[in-house]
């Protein structure tokens, strides 16, 4: 099997013989057009040499800051052949994240997706001294500034200023050890650490991945999930280029049920609530129009569907399964580029997340945390050795989730050590860090997080009574309870405003769109805080879990309502 230094040539060579063969299928103006390899290489070539004109250097970081477009993939590896690391920004930002991770990473450029995106960046531009350029896909207005501003046609065309010999001599001194991305993800508290991954680690992930896929080149992949995430950047991005898949990308979140019957892929990655949704639609179903049915949705050529980035119900992959439509879950996180254990169409188990790919080692601690080690665990996080330290111990990677392996090596997951949640969706939620936020505005005084494995973030306020009481009395409102919860609707609709209020500063995944107003604090005595005061946030959530649960019952209702 050919070895590869680093994804430069990996990409290169596959362009090399795959050739005029359909690469990418993206969509414009309603249609889908085709990029085949050779096109798709010359592209990055073409923006490797602008970026290098530019003066980036080996080892200096470019951020991407925009929603999953084919540029996208082609501005990834023209900054990996300019020697340079990626710093990918999901697209929902505000702008103060924004700056933290361009600023952190110390990114000396931004790639952007248009207006929108850049505008983020024009906001919070004077906190950002290391950056120099900003190039856009489409085009933009801008204010006047210190920034040089290109379009990605100007970039390109600023090739011709660079031989191909340099891309070559940039591309000879990388290996598997030289630093290929920075991914910022959230932590339990404080500001998201920036995972550092290398050419060796996503290379040797996304061919072990590729090794039990059973995929082939006459094999299509319906691409959906967010490029900046770890997940869809190693195994819709690198592993479809190792194994000669045509890649094709979804309109949007909206169209992908239409554009999966009007592409009939044969692979779809997903995260669960994809899934659910499906199945919802279907579960009254007898057996026969239940199958005929997911037959319909997902079309006649599908050989099988994956699963990650949250639980994955197991009702629901057996359900699949009966219907013969391959349903597998796998595990991992963005520490370990990402995979560690999946299921395949020749080895599964329900229930598990797989058995671990064939160069990842998995055991289990006394304490029964999962520990991984092998070329797929992160060198660290960026410029945090105190965190490295506690996460990476004696090589091996500490994932924070607690599971079991079974006699055959399939890991099942049973709990999570961290506090950090996922919901459905397979978005991170740092809790600790949202009831920040929330107990900052002067009428929240304490706030607990709630959503993981749920479609949407949902909290528990408890109220600044003094400060909600005096408004109360301005106003002549009355603050009418229910048990344990308020149960007026106007202080409630007044914390909703506080509530969408301040979840401004964090992206539209993360805000709280539903919550449950207390009518008394958390206390000691009943074992919601600690001798110190601290909230004890799972005691909490057993406690109101099945009120909380109630707050799902209507998924219509996206705003933040306590009623």
């Amino acid at each position: 099997m050919t070895e590869w230094k680093n994804l430069c040539t990996m990409h290169r060579s596959q362009s090399e013989r795959f050739g005029n063969r359909v690469a990418m299928r993206h969509p414009q103006n309603g249609l889908f057009h085709d990029l085949d390899w050779s096109s798709y290489r010359w592209q990055a070539d073409q923006a490797a040499s602008g970026l290098i004109d530019l003066g980036i250097e080996t080892g200096d970081r470019v951020a991407i800051l925009s929603e999953n477009r084919f540029e996208w993939l082609i501005a990834d590896h023209a900054i990996l052949s300019s020697g340079a690391a990626d710093v990918p920004l999901h697209a929902p930002l505000s702008p103060t994240q924004v700056e933290y991770q361009v600023g952190h990473s110390e990114a000396r450029g931004i790639i952007v997706s248009g207006q929108t995106q850049a505008d983020k960046v024009f906001e919070v531009l004077d906190k950002l001294p290391s950056l120099e350029f900003l190039i856009s896909f489409d085009a933009i207005e801008a204010p006047d500034g210190r920034l040089q501003l290109l379009t990605w046609q100007g970039l390109k065309h600023r090739s011709g200023r660079i031989n191909g010999q340099e891309i070559s001599a940039r591309e000879a001194d990388l290996n598997v050890s030289s630093l290929a991305t920075i991914i910022y993800t959230s932590g339990t508290t404080g500001n998201p650490k920036g995972v550092m991954l290398t050419h060796g680690n996503l290379l040797s992930n996304a061919r072990s991945t590729a090794d039990i896929s059973f995929v082939s080149v006459d094999d299509v992949l319906m691409s959906w999930l967010p490029y900046s995430h770890i997940y869809a950047r190693t195994v819709d991005h690198y592993l479809t280029s190792i194994g000669g898949l045509t890649v094709v990308l979804a309109e949007s979140v909206d169209t992908l049920m239409d554009n999966i019957r009007q592409i009939q892929p044969t692979w779809l990655t997903a995260v669960p609530r994809v899934y659910e949704k499906v199945w919802n639609a279907v579960a009254t179903l007898d057996q026969e129009s239940r199958t005929s049915a997911l037959h319909t949705i997902f079309g006649s050529r599908v050989k099988q569907l994956t699963s990650g980035g949250a639980p994955l119900p197991r009702y629901i992959a057996e359900g699949f399964f009966e219907a013969g439509i391959p349903l597998l879950e796998g595990y991992g996180l963005t520490e370990s580029s990402p995979v560690i254990a999946f299921n395949s169409i020749e080895n599964y188990r329900l229930g598990s997340v797989g058995q671990a790919l064939g160069d990842v080692d998995v055991k289990i601690s006394d304490a029964g945390e999962i520990l991984t080690k092998g070329p797929h665990v992160m060198t660290g996080y960026w410029k945090n050795p105190d965190a490295t330290s506690e996460t990476i111990i004696d090589g091996w990677l500490h994932t924070g989730d607690v599971g079991r392996l079974d006699a055959d090596g399939y890991l099942f997951i049973t709990d999570r050590m961290k506090d950090l949640f996922v919901t459905s969706s397979g978005k991170n939620i740092a809790p600790a860090e949202l009831e920040r936020i929330l107990s900052r505005d002067e009428y929240i005084d304490q706030a607990v997080v709630y959503g993981d494995g749920r479609k949407f973030v949902s909290a528990l306020i408890v109220p600044s009574f003094e400060k909600l009481q005096t408004l109360a009395d301005e106003n002549g409102w009355t603050i009418d309870t229910n048990g344990d919860f308020i149960t007026s609707s106007q202080p409630l609709t007044f914390l909703e405003q506080r509530i969408e209020a301040v979840m401004q500063q964090v992206s539209q995944p993360e805000r709280v769109k539903k919550f449950l107003a207390l009518a008394r604090p958390f206390q000691v005595e009943d074992d919601e805080l600690t001798a110190t005061l601290k909230v004890r946030r799972r005691h909490i959530i057993s406690r109101y879990e099945v009120h909380l649960a109630a707050l799902y019952d209507d998924s219509s209702v996206s705003v933040a309502t306590g009623r």
